[in-house]
């Protein structure tokens, strides 16, 4: 029983100490967030090969070349 009461003195002696600590620290401002800017572009998002068009035509005729006969 005196394990439990030390253990909850020292918990709430923890907290105290740890909420004294803290109160003192400088909070800094969350950074806004902003919609877009008129007349400003965005960056172009980025995609994978398998969104892009030029690279999925270039894919459709390779395999067209290599499914047609050699002579054909």
């Amino acid at each position: 029983m005196l394990f439990l009461i030390a253990f909850v003195g020292a918990a709430i002696i923890a907290l105290v100490l740890w909420k004294a600590m803290n109160s003192g620290a400088v909070e800094f401002p969350q950074p806004q967030r902003r919609g877009p800017v008129a007349g400003v572009s965005r960056a172009p998002r980025v995609t994978g090969p398998d969104d892009d068009p030029d690279f999925l035509r270039q894919l459709d005729e390779k395999v067209r070349r290599r499914d047609e006969p050699p002579g054909a």
